[in-house]
């Protein structure tokens, strides 16, 4: 019986009527899709009732409400996570016996949700969670992506880009509100303050509720699709111009198509900024109709809300916001007052280039009335600070900072992790953060440990609720409580189980899927994140190569058995990280099939990184690789996945890493690589990349085998484009950190000599991770920055 009183033949019968009356099929008849579909509807009617309880307790109580706007969110499968937080896990299993599919079929077989590109995505999803969890009044807003970013797949070892299409099949979690729309303008003209679009779309929305752990309270994640104002121009229809008559219809359905598209061109920078206004239009809309209908004074909006927006993206919320709130009746500086006190603005990047910025032409074209706006807020930041640097412009270059603007006009700016914190006040917004001294505060990311330990890892959360019982789910904090245990030989060795349990499995999915045969007797090293040059899966596979190189000359060493895992993908546009991809397969096809070190080292990559990739990757990880260049990663949050499932860190002391050795110990951790300062001091250096190349044999050995086309015989010259880079562009520092990486790997391969070390330093990363939560991230942000408490 689960937690609400289910009971497995409840549950049994909910799933037969679903399949007879949604789904119009009998058992007999049912395919694995109905199943899946009839067990999602089942478990979807009991979050409901919480859903719409919730909702009523925070309209009773007139709670506060948070606002999260982001143009990812990574939720993954939700068939057995909703399971899990509802405790119909094992009901579902048991209902299922004797007249369908296993339930682990039915959720392997659920399509991941494409609505995210990595991090920045997972933790608005982990956020979601614990918003839930927590009984915080809260509503996620997004885009409804009829193909998300792309499935990637290999050609030849490149990167190949189609359309995700995780859409065909009915998506049973959400509710369509056809009620709920919105019109969304573009161009046109502006007259004082009006504004007459010259083109829209409508906004609808799509309702899926997040319910928390033990189904205590949810939420909605409402997702926004784009449909036409008209449909088609029967007119040009009946004259034969069908594609002119479709063309309403076609720009719709384009700004909700694809997650970041190619902004290389003109017309793509056109479609995303469209696309981000589109959003972040919808979800204010959305939320003044909610607060309007309970309240009629717009300059007590703060009080009753509070908006988050997830990087930049949603940035031109100031100025819609101020738009919208002056249609309602305020001046422009009272609008603009309410706005600076109701918005919020989470930075995830120390990259300049991140930072979006779009060119005044662009921004005055697609939206006329906002170009007019951000030079008002411009003026008006200049004038209460009439000594604030050029650089600190909302309107610099002839381009909208859009960073600037979400700082300026922003109650408060996080980082995400202590060391990002201090680095945003030091560098990107140093100038900002002096004429606004109170604003940044520090909220280290988190993540979920229902869906990160609970769910992904069945083998060590058993080993966990074993040991020190049932509630660590909803209180990381207790996992310390594993510490005595870690002395005891039979929780090692059960604890040891739990890894080879789950590298057995990675092994046979490897086996299956790629026709590769790794040995779990093998070392796990794993690096799976977006990527890109500051990651530097560059470095990773430089010193794979090292390894190899190493171990063709002494076959006979006594060399420690390893497999290099990469999963990632790279934006359609970075030809550089397209290259690094298509290196890594060119070096694992050479290695792979490398009879002299057959056994010794497999290099795997396999296509298509997402959630359930790597639900599947980091609890059989042994290694955990977080090598970014010191100063670039804002937080990470793979990092903390992979420890809480006793992987151990190789790591620079960049984003989160520097929290996360101080938690787990330096002594569980390996620690390479220059620092923050050091590496702004190497930089100064001329030709430091090739005074780091000439003082270390096996780096210099590395790029003369590629050099020499050893990993592309078939064009020796391919890989003289990363070569040039390394020798003489080397802005990430890959060659000055290279033997320092090398060192921290031949230190990983001493320690695993001696298991009983080895496991227990892992044990130990997992009992010190409870910090890590994504509940008492969310936790700081209802203190810190919304002021807001929970309603259950």
């Amino acid at each position: 019986m689960a937690l609400d009183g289910t009971t497995p033949e409840e549950l049994r019968e909910a799933v037969l009527w679903h399949l007879t009356y949604t789904l119009g099929k009998d058992a007999g008849h049912s395919s694995l899709y109905d199943w899946r579909m009839a067990m999602s509807f089942a478990l979807r009617d009991r979050i409901v009732e919480p859903w719409f309880a919730s909702t009523r307790k925070t309209y009773d109580t007139a709670a506060k409400r948070v606002y999260y706007l982001s143009l990812e969110f990574l939720i993954g499968r939700l068939l057995e996570d909703a399971a899990i937080n509802l405790g119909l896990r094992d009901v579902a299993e048991r209902a299922l016996k004797g007249i369908g599919p296993d339930f682990g079929e039915l959720v392997a077989d659920e399509p991941d949700a494409a609505l995210g590109n990595g991090g920045l995505g997972r933790l608005a999803a982990c956020f979601l969670d614990s918003l839930s969890t927590l009984g915080v009044p809260a509503h996620g807003y997004g885009i409804r992506y009829e193909h998300g970013l792309f499935r990637q797949r290999f050609e030849g070892g490149r990167q190949a880009e189609t359309a995700e299409d995780w859409l065909r099949q009915k998506h049973p979690w959400e509710f369509e509100r056809p009620e709920v729309a919105y019109e969304i303008g573009f161009k046109g003209q502006v007259h004082g303050d009006f504004w007459e679009p010259a083109e829209s779309v409508i906004a609808t929305a799509h309702d899926m509720a997040i319910v928390g752990w033990q189904g205590k309270w949810a939420n909605t994640l409402r997702l926004w699709a784009a449909e036409p104002t008209e449909l088609f121009d029967l007119d040009r229809f009946n004259a034969g111009d069908y594609a002119a008559a479709a063309e309403p219809e076609s720009l719709a359905r384009t700004i909700s198509r694809v997650l970041y598209p190619d902004d290389t061109t003109y017309a793509g920078k056109e479609l995303r900024l469209k696309q981000e206004y589109f959003m972040t239009s919808a979800a204010l809309q959305d939320i003044l109709r909610r607060y309007f209908a309970t309240n009629n004074d717009a300059r007590k909006l703060p009080k009753h809300v509070a908006i988050q927006l997830n990087d930049t993206h949603p940035a031109i919320a100031s100025p819609e916001l101020i738009r919208l709130l002056m249609m309602r009746g305020l001046t422009f500086e009272e609008a603009a007052s309410t706005t600076e006190r109701t918005l919020n603005y989470t930075n995830h990047t120390l990259l300049p280039e991140a930072l979006e910025r779009w060119s005044t032409w662009l921004m005055g074209n697609v939206l006329p009335q906002h170009m007019d706006l951000i030079e008002r807020l411009d003026d008006r930041h200049r004038k209460a600070n009439p000594n604030r640097p050029k650089s600190v412009g909302l309107v610099l270059n002839n381009e909208v900072q859009m960073g600037t603007l979400a700082f300026v006009m922003a109650n408060r700016v996080n980082g995400v992790s202590a060391l990002h914190t201090d680095l945003v006040k030091e560098t990107v917004f140093a100038d900002l953060h002096k004429l606004h001294p109170e604003k940044i505060v520090n909220e280290t990311n988190g993540i979920t440990p229902r869906r990160w330990l609970k769910l992904a890892n069945p083998a060590l959360s058993g080993l966990i609720t074993d040991t020190i019982g049932d509630g660590w789910e909803a209180d990381l904090d207790r996992l310390e409580r594993l510490e005595p245990s870690i002395e005891d030989a039979g929780f090692i060795e059960r604890f040891s189980a739990a890894k080879r349990k789950n590298k057995e499995a990675l092994s046979d999915w490897v086996g299956e899927t790629m026709d590769i045969a790794i040995d779990p007797d093998a070392i796990f090293d794993v690096q799976i994140k977006r990527i890109h040059e500051y990651k530097r899966q560059l470095l990773n596979i430089l010193q794979t190569v090292s390894l190899w190189h190493r171990i063709r000359q002494n076959p006979g060493g006594d060399w420690v058995p390893q497999v290099r895992i990469f999963g990632g993908k790279s934006a359609p546009g970075y030809t550089v990280a397209k290259e690094i991809i298509h290196f890594i397969n060119d070096v694992a096809q050479t290695i792979n099939n490398d009879p002299e070190v057959r056994g010794l080292l497999k290099v795997v990559y396999p296509p298509n990184y997402n959630v359930s990739m790597a639900e599947r990757l980091i609890p059989a990880a042994d290694v955990s690789e977080q090598i970014s260049t010191a100063g670039k990663e804002a937080s990470g949050t793979g990092n903390m996945k992979f420890a809480l499932n006793g992987a151990l860190t190789v790591g620079t002391l960049d984003g989160a890493n520097v929290e996360i050795r101080e938690k787990v110990g330096a002594e569980n951790f390996f620690l390479f690589g220059l620092t923050a300062p050091e590496v702004v001091a190497r930089r100064r250096i001329p030709d430091h990349a090739r005074l780091a190349i000439e003082a270390s044999q096996n780096l210099k050995d590395v790029l003369q085998l590629i050099a020499e086309g050893a990993f592309s015989p078939d064009d020796p010259e391919r890989y003289h484009g990363i070569l040039d880079r390394i020798w003489h562009h080397d802005y990430f520092l890959v060659a000055s950190d290279f033997d320092g990486y090398d060192a921290a790997q031949q230190a990983v391969a001493t320690t695993w000599k001696d298991q009983d070390r080895w496991m227990r330093m892992a044990a130990r990363n997992t009992a010190r991770m409870g910090y890590f939560s994504s509940d008492r991230t969310i936790r700081g942000y209802m203190a810190d920055i919304w002021d807001v408490t929970s309603a259950m």
